[in-house]
């Protein structure tokens, strides 16, 4: 899926040793919106559950999306047939528009897919509309499939302040990583056989590219947040892990306005000096940008995995997909969940939700998902991709997974972060604004939300 920026998506907290049964179907939630964890029996055999109808809205409707999704439904329902899925499939956007009406009335869905960030998951957990999930993670074993830099996207303290940290709020399909794509073609022109895996070699390789007349890196950011992934990549060379993710998170204690980030931000307007981007780079669209490279246009583009098939179909095997080359001892990547899939506080058949939402994330469900072309967010490395590029994308997010080195989408850190930020990086790449002035225009938005959030 292509990433809009706050519009997605860290360690669960500990989880109560609770006592597994196939008997009487724990309620789940007392039916008054609270964010505190449900105590009570988890009911893990959904045929034992009598007759149920789940109501699930989800956002599947491109493509390899829509075909997992309509195979797993199926499968579920020939399995469970006391099960009935009245599926609701809705645009990202509608879905988006109406999911927070819909939590607030009293004819909610069960199961459903919500945004990571703050303004909607965030949202959610602090009315109360969310059921924490941290006891079927411990009776399905969801902590033991999903690591903690996965499940960390959908976690939040009890009152929503805090993202990140606490309970569990829901459970992702696919994931996302941002890494370098590469025209192997162009590359050969310059003299490259393959992207460096060092960052000073990457860097070395843009001039080469340009001395060979053409454009090394593609990014249209016309749209505002496509700079958003660049600026994470080059962030991450300069800046320790744990502080991006205090930043992306937005949690207290972190800082924009510290020389590593003035050395990454520098970095992009050293590139605008050396023509690396393009002259037109913040009047072009993302969607025209990428496509432009798609036909033979640049060596390099920055984004994320949701573009893997477009290309891949496009480019054949002249396009390869990378991890960002790296300059600490691991690749550290921009990159998290798709959307994750979450349960309602009002539903009346907890068990049944929880036990479709297992059946869509387990480790057959992964298989089907790599068949149709997404991303699997799980055993990953475990999955065989049907293309050349799609196996680049499943080697690179289950190392990022592995080494425990995905860091946050940064406008995940307050609800107006995408706005500030986006509009600083076009500042920032037009040379309106020094590196200086752009992070203490990020670092405004932050620590205001930071004072008011504590």
């Amino acid at each position: 899926m292509r990433r809009r920026p706050t519009t997605r998506l860290i360690a669960v907290g500990a989880l109560g040793a609770l006592a597994l049964t196939a008997c009487t179907p724990g309620s789940g939630s007392d039916g008054t919106g609270s964010s505190a964890a449900p105590t009570g029996t988890v009911n893990t055999d959904p045929a034992s559950l009598g007759q149920v109808t789940l109501t699930v809205w989800d956002q599947e409707v491109r493509g390899g999306q829509a075909a997992q999704i309509e195979e797993l439904n199926k499968e579920f329902q020939a399995k469970y047939p006391n099960i009935t899925l009245k599926r609701v499939s809705r645009s990202f956007d509608d879905l988006k528009t109406t999911l927070g009406l819909a939590l607030s009335g009293n004819d909610a869905p069960d199961v459903f897919q919500a945004n990571n960030g703050r303004p909607d998951m965030g949202k959610f957990v602090q009315a109360g509309q969310l059921l924490p999930l941290d006891r079927y993670a411990d009776a399905y074993g969801w902590t033991d499939r999903y690591p903690e830099s996965v499940r960390k996207y959908s976690s939040y303290s009890p009152d929503g302040k805090t993202f990140g940290t606490g309970n569990l709020y829901g459970l992702p399909q696919v994931g996302e990583v941002v890494g370098v794509y590469a025209d192997k073609a162009v590359l050969a022109k310059a003299g490259l056989s393959e992207v460096p895996t060092d960052w000073a070699g990457f860097e070395a390789s843009l001039q080469k590219v340009k001395d060979a007349g053409e454009q090394p890196l593609v990014l249209g950011n016309l749209d505002k947040w496509p700079a958003i992934h660049v600026f994470g990549t080059v962030q991450a060379q300069t800046t320790p892990a744990d502080q991006i993710r205090t930043l992306g998170f937005g949690q207290s204690g972190g800082s924009w306005t510290t020389a590593e980030n003035t050395k990454a931000a520098q970095t992009l307007v050293d590139w605008v000096d050396k023509g690396y981007f393009s002259k037109d780079v913040n009047g072009l669209g993302y969607d025209p940008a990428w496509q432009q490279f798609s036909k033979g246009t640049g060596a390099y583009l920055i984004a994320g995995t949701w573009l893997q098939a477009d290309l891949g179909k496009a480019m054949g095997d002249d396009v390869t997909f990378v991890l960002p080359p790296k300059a600490q001892q691991a690749p550290v990547a921009t990159g998290g969940t798709g959307i994750p899939w979450a349960v309602s506080s009002k539903t009346k058949n907890p068990d049944a939700a929880a036990a479709y939402i297992d059946f869509i994330t387990n480790k057959d469900a992964m298989g089907v998902l790599a068949k149709t072309e997404n991303l699997p967010v799980a055993d990953t490395a475990d999955q065989k991709a049907p293309s050349a590029i799609g196996q680049d994308v499943f080697t690179a997010f289950g190392t990022a997974v592995d080494d425990d080195s995905l860091v946050p989408y940064l406008d995940y850190a307050t609800p107006t972060m995408s706005d500030t930020l986006g509009a600083a990086l076009q500042d920032l790449l037009a040379k309106k604004a020094t590196p200086e002035q752009f992070l203490e225009t990020v670092q405004k938005d932050y620590g205001d939300f930071v004072a008011q959030n504590g």
